[in-house]
């Protein structure tokens, strides 16, 4: 039955297609809208005509259901009843468009659900996903202020029918391919960092949650690969989602995490996803035959394309990673086209096999949670993703590198511009910006050090950091009238000064004595009131009292990057 048809022709509400019958405890799908009675129709109205009856009974003497609301509410005249032969009406292409999750189609349900009045679908999906407690580490309201940091974790673990062939069967799986899907504050654009597996880096002590519901924490491991963050000793993608936090020093706020067998159900679920070849590759180790060229792969097929390491660059894993973007980068434009957005069943299939495929954390563990976080992601138009690769330098430590090391001064350069929320994808004008506001900031007024009113929280991770602000700022810079707040609600990956707009004068002082970017001044909207105090909250990026907070006002040169809105052949 065509709930889509029926409910949009006659403009009622699609959520209220489906309503609950009292006496069996389903979701039934209500068939007329028009007030007057059908024939075989028990939840039809009743007619002005029928025999009396109790408050609350049907004719059969069950409960009755409530009457559909209508958009139309204002207008007298009942719709008109269905027809077999009416045209289906298509959601708005601005709408629809707005509505598909990057990270391989989840959200199509928002589609599926909108277009077609399915709430019954709701339990489906809502069954097909699996989560994992991961703590405060996965507990930011993805609908809140700021930025938005994702963590996607493709694994290597060989579930799903077929994959033991593809040897250590009985791996708890690594963090094979890692990218960190940061989201601007206006969420106008994003920067999805690749995080090589094969990272020299240190891993923190985390604590997981057990079947028992109990608590282990898990030893952190110093100066080994990035990949055993995850399955290896018990860790789970809490485990990952900080290592994450200090590498960069950005905050992770939720994880999604896809094994084998996604690759192969999505790739086919989209209808396939285009590739391009620059030669022609047939690699005996991954199975992969394609000729050069373009073509759509799925399945095994599109399994064997992101797994190659043989056929492209030098048969390195940061080369595996350029195949991986571009591929992600397909599927996002073939997920967005009109080919996939106006096929229900395309799009059903879609977010059944997402949903099935998907590990997230309890914070984003819900159709609701996970239709909010679409709505957040479906605001970034695809020429705004950019994709790029943690800069990095092979091992110096081994006489035939085989691992990497962070670059000196690219890696910690990019994460200060992620930090910092600057687009790669607007660096210019995000320069323009940043310089504008910063000599809009020098303008005015100093206030006297004796003065200057601040509260000192501490919202890093560096133990003591506010008290030593205090004593530097009170013994050093002369601000008597300093505070100290002891730790912040919650950790900041940036430092902030949120002040009044009669205390500006007292901003622009603090700012140069700490040397603070434009960035991390929040003048808010009324004046504050007596003794009242600025606020400054300590992030990841304060390094010591006395050491001046800058932001950078450029992206890092010469890293491997890519657009998420333009095709590429793999070289």
């Amino acid at each position: 039955m065509d709930a889509h048809s029926r409910g949009q022709a006659d403009e009622i509400d699609p959520a209220d297609q489906w309503v609950l019958n009292p006496q069996t405890g389903d979701y039934e799908l209500r068939l007329n809208h028009s007030g007057r009675e059908s024939s075989g129709d028990s939840l039809a109205p009743d007619r002005p005509d029928s025999p009396a009856r109790g408050k609350g009974e049907s004719r059969t003497g069950a409960p009755e259901v409530p009457a559909q609301r209508s958009r139309r509410s204002a207008r007298n005249a009942p719709p008109e009843p269905p027809s077999a032969g009416r045209r289906k009406r298509r959601p708005a292409k601005s709408r629809r468009k707005k509505v598909l999750l990057w990270t391989g189609g989840v959200m199509a349900f928002v589609v599926v659900a909108g277009s077609a009045g399915a709430y019954a679908l709701y339990q489906k999906f809502n069954g097909n996903l699996s989560t994992i407690d991961v703590g405060d580490a996965g507990s930011k309201n993805v609908a809140s202020d700021g930025p938005l940091n994702i963590l996607i974790i493709g694994t290597d673990k060989r579930t799903g029918a077929g994959n033991e062939g593809y040897g250590d069967k009985d791996s708890p799986g690594h963090a094979d391919t890692n990218i960190l899907f940061h989201v601007s504050e206006d969420r106008t654009n994003a920067t999805a960092m690749s995080i090589p597996r094969d990272l020299i880096t240190d891993i923190p002590d985390c604590t997981t949650k057990q079947p028992d519901g109990s608590e282990k924490v898990v030893p952190g491991t110093q100066n080994v690969r990035f990949n055993v963050s995850l399955g290896q000793e018990g860790r789970d993608p809490g485990c990952t989602m900080r290592t994450v936090k200090e590498i960069t020093g950005l905050s992770v706020d939720h994880f999604m995490m896809v094994d084998f067998n996604a690759v192969k159900t999505l790739s086919t679920a989209v209808g396939g996803v285009k590739v391009c070849l620059d030669k022609a590759v047939k690699d005996r180790d991954s199975h992969l035959d394609l000729p050069a060229g373009e073509s759509t792969i799925e399945g095994e097929d599109a399994l064997a394309f992101v797994r190659t390491r043989h056929s492209f660059g030098n048969q390195s894993d940061l080369d595996r990673i350029k195949i991986q973007q571009q591929f992600i980068g397909s599927m996002i434009r073939q997920m967005k086209s009109d080919d996939t957005l106006t096929n229900p069943s395309k799009l059903f299939g879609l977010a059944d096999a997402a949903t099935k495929a998907l590990t997230v954390d309890s914070g984003i563990g819900s159709i609701k949670k996970l239709t909010s976080l679409a709505q957040e992601l479906g605001k970034i138009d695809t020429k705004n993703i950019t994709f790029v690769t943690m800069p990095v330098i092979d091992n110096p430590a081994e006489p035939t590198p085989v691992t990497v090391v962070e670059h000196p001064t690219k890696a910690e350069q990019l994460f200060a511009t992620m930090r910092s929320d600057t687009s790669l994808t607007e660096v210019k004008a995000q320069e323009k910006k940043a310089k504008s506001k910063q000599e809009a900031l020098l303008k005015g007024d100093r206030a006297d050090p004796a003065d200057v009113r601040v509260d000192v929280f501490n919202g890093g991770d560096t133990a003591g950091a506010a008290q030593a602000t205090v004593t530097w700022l009170q013994n050093d810079e002369g601000v008597l009238k300093s505070a100290n707040k002891a730790n912040a609600p919650e950790k900041t990956a940036k430092t902030t000064l949120a002040y009044a707009p009669n205390q500006a004068d007292q901003a622009r002082a603090l700012a140069d004595m700490m040397g603070l970017p434009a960035t991390a001044l929040k003048q808010g909207t009324t004046d504050a009131e007596g003794l009242q105090a600025m606020v400054l909250t300590l992030g990841a990026d304060f390094k010591g009292a006395g050491v001046p907070v800058t932001g950078p006002v450029k992206a890092p040169e010469d890293i491997q990057k890519a657009s998420a809105d333009k095709a590429e052949c793999a070289k």
